[in-house]
């Protein structure tokens, strides 16, 4: 006989999911391998000549980076002797400001980093993510992309998604050519939402840095760092490869950060026997050392990898508050789907959302998960109303706000004719008044008509040869009587000779004043303290639409 309630159990979501017993020799182990090495540092003439362990004769590219650029070496002797648990301590302790951990956390090593987080629990660890975050005021990014590539549907649902409060979107492509046009339509269709949108176009690095001088993106952070040797000049290059990369953003005045995430090694198979977090913790002190001002970490699209063993979700959390530590702005994952259990997939956002992060997700996907070209997100469109009330049970500012089905209709239809404006005016391919329509009123893409993508992806092709820039892009706006569209656009640019969005954790307000850790510093120190929802934006949050009033009894 069989029981019946295991029959049940049997059948539930989470039983869909993959999990495997800790696994130390292949990398198969969360936290605390015995394997990792055992924190140590020693410098002589301001050099380091051991780190972790490792005599300098013996380092690896990635040792060698870490202690030549990483560490901040003044206090480092002093720090590594410091017994772990106390700064773990430390880390918690509403009394212990940010500033004064810095001291502390700037000078740690990769194993000694490890090893602190290793003594907290996930409420601990949540707590010192609280207070080390970089920026005060919590932000999210979303995923704008669909499996057809098609821009008109990107412009409405970058409209909707800025309407309903993301500070940044990112999009992605089915169909490589289709970069251009895809970075346009994000571009504008945020933009008519809410001025000041940061956008991007997650594709060849090369391709991506084109795309971002040609003006048609604003930042990036697809510029994947490792935590092996091995997987590093397998995957991408050099640590001094990546560094250089980033110098070439922010010297034509584009925000971008790094992307790591624990299980990464163990995926590509070099993780020489190290737990996922001392690994993360190699990959974010890279991030570090090269100068770059944040960080996309959370595991990212490795994120099956720690969810299958234990304490996995708890280092994925881990390494979030540790590039936090070391003064990055953290986008802290939440973007690839990873369970098949609502419960699971909540309980793993909850960890991000409740603390705050500077971006809770690197990618809330803004359409239906069959239309995410990033492998499918945590959340989707259809957890919208989800999300609002989770905000709205716990006081908790996650972003988003709800909205009114009137003003979506109305800003998705206003993108849609900017960019059909644009692409007349650019000579690019016809947008037609029925592909409007379908975007003004659509879910996902198999709401929407047909284009011809052979046609798309020559003009595309040509675009990316071409001249144009996003001044043209500008211009054409303005030539079509969308002078607001235009003159936002044009701000954009301006941002470009500033550089104000290029600090640590900057997001951009529709007035074009940027906020970041410079001018909106977390302070947190306890209750009353650091960031807090003011009265507008609670009653912002608590106004959904099917909550009952007063009036309605009457």
């Amino acid at each position: 006989m069989k029981s019946k309630r295991f029959e049940i159990l049997a059948k539930r979501p989470v039983n869909q999911d993959g999990f495997v017993k800790e696994w130390p020799e292949v990398g198969l182990i969360a936290m605390d391998s015995p394997y990792d090495p055992k924190p140590s540092i020693k410098i002589e003439k301001g050099k380091v000549v051991e780190l972790d362990g490792k005599k300098r004769e013996d380092f690896d590219l990635i040792d060698t980076f870490v202690a030549d650029y990483a560490i901040n070496l003044e206090h480092a002797e002093k720090v590594m002797n410091m017994d772990s648990q106390q700064i773990a301590h430390m880390l918690v302790d509403i009394n212990v400001p940010r500033e004064e951990l810095m001291k502390i956390t700037l000078s740690l090593t990769p194993a000694k980093a490890a090893e602190v987080l290793a003594q907290m629990n996930v409420l601990e660890l949540m707590m010192a993510l609280t207070k080390m975050r970089a920026r005060k005021t919590p932000s999210n990014q979303c995923h704008v992309t669909n499996v057809k590539d098609n821009p008109v549907q990107i412009a409405a649902d970058a409209a909707e998604s800025a309407l309903r409060g993301f500070d940044e979107m990112e999009t992605t492509v089915a169909v490589v050519r289709y970069a251009p046009f895809n970075a346009i339509s994000l571009l504008i269709g945020a933009n008519v939402g809410r001025p000041g949108i940061l956008t991007q176009c997650a594709v060849e690095e090369a391709t991506e840095l084109t795309l971002g001088m040609k003006g048609f993106t604003a930042y990036a952070e697809t510029v994947s760092v490792y935590g092996t040797e091995q997987v590093f000049i397998d995957g991408d290059d050099t640590p001094w490869s990546k560094a250089f990369l980033a110098s070439a953003y922010a010297s034509r005045g584009l925000k971008m950060r790094f992307t790591s995430g624990t299980g990464a090694e163990v995926l590509m198979g070099y993780a020489e026997k190290g737990s996922m977090l001392y690994l993360e913790s190699r990959c974010i002190f890279v991030a570090k050392g090269a100068g770059v001002q944040g960080l996309q970490n959370g595991s990212i699209s490795c994120i099956g990898v720690p969810g299958a063993v234990p304490s996995g979700i708890r280092a994925v959390l881990a390494e979030n508050v540790l590039a936090a530590m070391l003064d990055l702005e953290v986008a802290s994952g939440n973007d690839q789907t990873f369970s098949h259990s609502d419960i699971r997939r909540t309980a793993r956002t909850l960890m991000q959302m409740i603390p705050g992060t500077d971006f809770i997700f690197s990618g809330y996907s803004s359409t239906p998960n069959y239309d995410n070209m990033f492998a499918g997100s945590n959340f989707d469109a259809e957890d919208y109303d989800d999300y609002n009330i989770l905000q709205r049970d716990l006081k908790v500012d996650g972003g988003l706000r709800p909205v009114k089905e009137e003003e979506v209709i109305k800003i998705r239809n206003k993108a849609a004719k900017v960019l059909q404006a644009t692409f007349r005016e650019l000579n690019l391919p016809l947008i037609t008044d029925e592909e409007v329509e379908a975007a003004t009123y659509a879910h996902g893409s198999k709401d929407m008509p047909e284009r011809n993508m052979v046609e798309d992806i020559k003009a595309a092709t040509e675009l990316m040869k071409g001249s144009i820039t996003g001044l043209d892009i500008v211009k054409a706006i303005k030539k079509s009587g969308y002078d607001d569209v235009a003159e936002t656009l044009l701000n954009m640019l301006k941002l470009r000779v500033s550089g104000d969005h290029l600090h640590t954790s900057a997001i951009v307000d529709q007035s074009f004043h940027v906020r970041s850790a410079v001018n909106d510093k977390n302070d947190y120190r306890g209750p009353g303290t650091g960031y807090s929802m003011s009265e507008e934006r609670w009653q912002e949050v608590k106004d959904i639409d099917n909550a009952l009033a007063a009036s309605d009894f009457e």
